[in-house]
């Protein structure tokens, strides 16, 4: 700190005048707060069990947010005549998502970093409320409005994971916690294919609704019950810090993941919320359309668990995006120009492996390339993928009716990716200059 006698006011108040001292007090209130923490939690080993059921409960909070997303996703059509809307109509109650994403994204961070418990405690409401606004009744309008609520809701739900697990759990378990918050997502998408046509189809679509709205209720009471309860002082962020976004944007390699991501994430929620419209005019049923995409998925899922600790470590972004760029065009072309269902569920096996597998393997290398700025990475990678997913969605939708033009469409996007991953560094040497160069 410096010399209190510079400050032209006495006390407390002069010290707060110099930047370099307010900084300073602010760090010890938040080390006093931790060491208070700790004294009171010493000796307690139930309050890491406490912690547990928080990262537990809002997995669940996680993964009725991705179910709600698709719930419309593999029974487009039928959804379309049970409203007497068109497809694209019922294409918006999916891509509000990303839309509003990326429109609240850095409030909602800045939200969580001011009153946590209480954003994500409302953020756990709106979004159970949201699931019963779509039973208010037999039109679109209701499920519109549903449809917003949790959408709005979704970006502060999705952007506290790290914080939450700074907050709740010891230092050596936040990992393994973001790890279990972040896979909610991926039993959300499941949940949501699954049920659509299993519980959705030939006109039962209320029931669906309703089973959604009970799934979506008891995890968010379940979360907000524990939230009561106060974690400890944490230095996690959630809000993108706008000059470190500035420093980071200027890294030309995270430019291209960023890129990258845009493509793959867009592709993916594409096929997402069209697939089930494509292939109908071949003769493909609700429930199978589901099934394939719920076998995309789960062959991301296993891409996750399997290729990413495998190129990651090895630095071999470089060589698996161009795979995976090739994988995603000859997928594209093959689904658009054959009628086999066999060989479509190959090729869309084959792209879920790969596309989704991308995405923990480009927030790798964008942490590992941020340092000390990595939850901004994060954070902008995830702004970039939803970008992508409304942009490609968007493209797909205008050519919803014409099967092959749509597959080509999202061929051609896949293929901007060549250049892109060949900009990626070929050696890890090359990764570690970038921030410095």
């Amino acid at each position: 700190m410096c010399d209190p006698a510079a400050h032209p006011w006495a006390g407390r108040r002069r010290a707060l005048a110099c930047v370099e001292c307010a900084q300073a007090l602010r760090a010890v209130v938040r080390s006093r707060r931790l060491i208070a923490y700790r004294l009171r939690t010493v000796g307690k080993p139930g309050q890491t069990r406490v912690g547990w059921s928080v990262v537990v409960w809002y997995a669940l909070v996680a993964a009725a947010t991705q179910m709600l997303w698709l719930t419309f996703a593999a029974i487009t059509t039928d959804t379309a005549h049970r409203y007497g809307v068109s497809v694209t109509a019922v294409g918006w109650l999916s891509e509000i998502f990303p839309l509003l994403y990326v429109v609240l994204a850095i409030p909602a961070g800045a939200l969580l970093d001011r009153h946590f418990r209480g954003s994500l405690m409302a953020g756990s409401g709106l979004l159970a409320l949201g699931a019963f606004v779509r039973l208010g009744g037999p039109t679109f309008a209701w499920a519109l409005a549903g449809q917003v609520m949790i959408a709005v809701a979704q970006p502060v739900i999705l952007s506290a994971v790290g914080k939450l697990a700074g907050e709740y759990l010891p230092e050596p378990a936040r990992a393994n916690g973001i790890a279990i918050g972040s896979a909610g997502n991926f039993v959300g998408m499941l949940l949501a294919l699954a049920l659509g046509p299993a519980l959705g189809a030939h006109g039962q679509l209320e029931r669906l609704l309703f089973i959604e709205a009970v799934l979506s209720l008891i995890p968010a009471v379940g979360l907000v019950a524990c939230l009561a309860r106060p974690g400890q002082p944490s230095s996690e962020r959630a809000a993108i810090a706008g000059r470190a976004a500035r420093t980071l944007w200027g890294v030309a390699e995270l430019r291209t993941l960023c890129s990258l991501v845009f493509l793959g994430f867009g592709i993916f929620v594409a096929l997402a919320t069209w697939l089930q419209t494509l292939l109908h005019p071949d003769g493909v049923s609700d429930t199978t359309a589901g099934l394939l995409l719920v076998g995309m998925v789960v062959a991301g899922v296993v891409g996750c668990g399997v290729l990413a600790p495998i190129v990651s470590p090895r630095r071999l972004e470089r060589p698996y995006m161009l795979a995976t760029v090739a994988v995603s065009v000859a997928g594209c072309l093959v689904c658009g120009d054959t009628r086999s269902l066999a060989v479509r569920a190959v090729a869309l096996i084959a792209m879920g492996l790969l596309l989704l597998s991308a995405l923990p393997i480009v927030l790798t290398a964008a942490e590992r390339l941020a340092g000390p700025l990595a939850g901004t990475a994060g954070a902008i990678v995830w702004m970039a993928g939803n970008l992508g997913g409304l942009a490609v969605a968007l493209i797909v939708q205008a050519l919803v009716h014409h099967t092959f033009a749509a597959f080509a469409a999202m061929a051609v996007v896949s293929a901007v990716g060549v250049p892109l991953a060949l900009r990626l560094p070929r050696a890890a040497g090359q990764a570690e200059q970038a921030l410095t160069s």
